[in-house]
C-alpha cells in the first residue's frame, strides 16, 4: 500500500489538515483509531469497504465520516484507490451550515449535503486528471467553491487548545468556566462546529495520546495519569478505541 500526504494551500490551511491519496496493489485491511477530524473519502478506483457489526459494508463513492469513538477496519481490494480529505478539528463547520454532530459514528455519502449533480462533475474531473498533484489541485478548487464561513469560533477554538494541552484530562465543567461561558451553552456551541461533546472529543483526544505514546513503562501508570480509577475501565475504552487489549497492542502497533 502507498500512502502519499499533501499539505492544502494557504487559502485552504486553516480548515483542511492534509490530503492522503492511497493505493493498494493487494488486497489489505487498515487499522484506524479515532482522531478528531472529519474526513471526506473520493474512491478514485477499486472497491473500498468497512466491517460494520461483523459485516461488511461498501464505502459510497464519496463518502463523509465524522468523528469516531470506536476503531474502523477499513478494507481495500486490489487496485484501489482513494483521495481523502482530513480537516482540522473545526474545519468543516467552514463549508457546510447544518450542524455536525449528527454525524458522529457515521459515514454518509456527501449527496445528503452537496448537490448530486455538482459531485458528479468533480467525479468526471477527478477521473480526467493524469497525476495525483492535479487531482490535488481539483480537491482544492471544489473545495473553495462551498467555503461559506472563513471566521472559526474562538471560544471553541480556545477549548480545543485547552482540551489538547491537558492530553484530554480535563473537567468539561471546569472548562466551560474557564472560558466564561454555561456549560449547556459550551456544550450546544462546542458539538455544533466540531461534530462531538466536548467530553466525547476529549476522550477522543485523551485515547490518541495514549496510543501515540512510544513504549509505555507500565500499563497500570497509563491508567492512573489519564484519570481511570481501574484498569477493567480503562482496558475496555482501550478496546473499543484500538480493537485490541492494551498488552496485544502495544507488542506491535499497527494503525493510522
Amino acid at each position: 500500500m502507498k500512502i502519499t500526504t499533501y499539505i492544502p494551500t494557504a487559502q485552504l490551511k486553516p480548515f483542511i489538515k492534509d490530503y492522503k491519496i492511497i493505493e493498494s496493489q493487494y488486497d489489505t485491511t487498515n487499522q484506524v483509531v479515532p482522531n478528531a477530524s472529519f474526513a471526506l473519502a473520493f474512491r478514485l478506483s477499486g472497491q473500498i469497504s468497512y466491517i460494520n457489526n461483523d459485516r461488511s459494508v461498501e464505502l459510497p463513492n464519496i463518502a463523509l465520516s465524522g468523528l469516531r469513538k470506536s476503531v474502523r477496519f477499513i478494507h481495500y481490494k486490489k487496485n484501489s484507490g482513494t483521495l481523502i480529505v482530513s480537516f482540522s478539528e473545526q474545519g468543516l463547520s467552514a463549508f457546510f451550515r447544518q450542524p455536525l454532530y449528527d454525524l458522529f459514528e457515521q459515514t454518509v455519502p456527501l449527496d445528503h449535503y452537496i448537490p448530486p449533480a455538482t459531485l458528479a462533475l468533480v467525479e468526471e474531473r477527478l477521473a480526467e486528471m493524469s497525476n495525483n498533484q492535479l487531482r490535488i489541485a481539483c480537491m482544492e478548487e471544489f473545495l473553495i467553491s462551498i467555503l461559506i464561513n472563513r471566521t472559526p469560533d474562538l471560544l471553541v477554538t480556545e477549548a480545543i487548545h485547552k482540551i489538547h494541552s491537558t492530553r484530554g484530562n480535563i473537567r468539561i465543567k471546569e472548562l466551560a468556566a474557564a472560558l466564561c461561558i454555561s456549560q449547556d451553552a459550551f456544550e450546544k456551541r462546542f458539538r455544533k462546529v466540531t461534530g462531538a461533546s466536548p467530553k466525547q472529543f476529549s476522550q477522543i483526544i485523551k485515547m490518541n495520546a495514549i496510543v501515540h505514546q512510544p513504549n509505555p513503562a507500565s500499563l497500570l501508570d497509563l491508567v492512573f495519569e489519564n484519570g481511570y480509577y481501574d484498569q477493567p475501565h480503562f482496558n475496555r475504552d482501550f478496546k473499543l478505541f484500538t480493537g485490541q487489549t492494551p498488552t496485544d497492542f502495544f507488542k506491535s502497533p499497527s494503525f493510522w
